[in-house]
């Protein structure tokens, strides 16, 4: 969803500096390594402005299948997708942006005008060419489709420009994702531009909230939860694999399709009725229908009249973006329990 908010007109650098295919063989035995889909890495402490010095370098990640080394930080990094922009800025990397792309949900306050400086390459995916005009050393996606090979984004197509990539965790299709796959994420990105200590300081304070939320829903009943991303002939819903089902259990409550091993699929009509949700989420970003629309589809289905989140009205609304790895699901937890065991927070 586009934010309203005045952006910068893009203009591609008059001259795109020449960048020779970084070499990684060299330097991979005494590179610190960090596993970008298993969450190790080395010592935490940084100096205190990232550009003046190389300490901590080079640092190899693994990241969904492709190992990188960098020398040093990126400088000019393209995010697509809006939950990779606001990790990049809670981590203070504004200066480090050249372009974001594909804001579908109204940006953070606290970060609203650091984005807004930032040029917007384009409302949707960028094409490969729109990006390589940014002249970036890094793009760093946030959905599987950032690097759609059938548009010609591809990170191997990337790779050939000489320009690194990294692929938000959750879109690595290995495993279940946790909340601990949103630490280890906000922790690679922070050792890829050598900020360690800034990372583990974000990381501290999600942890901090999460243990806040836990501690208050303690005891309480999990609350039987249905996920309603979008769909009439078939409610498409969340998974057990996404940090969807991980939010909704820090919160106090269960996904009722906890157990379809994907992070996004199709559930039918017969099968939410007999699961006999309570409260039903629903995502909100942009192309998918307005909240009020989704609401008034699921009042307005005679088969789904007899479920209880239908019958009572209950509702929690969850923008797309604070349910995937990145800064916001902490928050998304935090608000989601206060919905669920109203009586734990007054």
């Amino acid at each position: 969803m586009y934010d309203g908010m005045s952006r910068p007109v893009f203009s591609p650098p008059a001259f795109p500096r020449h960048r020779a295919l970084r070499v990684a063989a060299a330097v991979a035995l005494s590179a610190t390594l960090l596993t970008g889909c298993a969450g190790g890495e080395g010592p935490a402490d940084e100096p205190a402005s990232a550009a003046s010095s190389l300490k901590g370098f080079p640092v190899t990640i693994d990241n969904c299948g492709t190992r990188t080394t960098y020398e040093k930080p990126p400088e000019r990094a393209v995010t697509i997708h809006q939950h990779p922009a606001e990790l990049m800025l809670a981590l203070g990397l504004k200066d480090r942006m050249v372009g974001t792309a594909f804001s579908d949900s109204a940006v953070l306050p606290r970060y609203r005008k650091d984005f807004a400086a930032i040029p917007e390459l384009a409302k949707k995916e960028p094409s490969f060419e729109t990006v390589l005009n940014a002249d970036p050393d890094f793009v760093y996606g946030g959905y599987g489709s950032a690097f759609a090979g059938n548009e010609g984004r591809s990170r191997k197509a990337f790779a050939d420009a000489g320009i690194d990539t990294y692929l938000n965790r959750e879109y690595c299709g290995e495993k279940r994702v946790s909340m601990k796959d949103t630490y280890d994420e906000i922790r690679a990105i922070g050792a890829i531009f050598g900020v360690r200590g800034r990372a583990d300081k974000v990381v501290a304070d999600l942890q901090r909230r999460v243990e806040r939320t836990t501690r208050a829903v303690r005891g309480a009943r999990a609350v039987p939860v249905f996920v309603y991303d979008s769909g009439d002939k078939a409610a498409f819903t969340a998974g057990g694999k996404g940090l969807g089902t991980e939010i909704i259990r820090l919160a106090g409550g269960r996904n009722v399709f906890d157990d379809l091993d994907e992070v996004f699929g199709d559930a039918s009509w017969e099968q939410v009725v007999a699961r006999k949700p309570e409260v039903i989420a629903i995502y909100d970003y942009a192309g998918a229908g307005s909240v009020e629309r989704k609401k008034r589809f699921l009042l307005s289905q005679p088969a789904l009249a007899d479920v209880p989140a239908v019958k009572n009205k209950r509702f929690v609304v969850l923008p797309l973006t604070a349910t995937v790895v990145g800064v916001r699901p902490p928050y998304a937890a935090s608000d989601l329990a206060r919905a669920l065991h109203p009586e734990k927070f007054r």
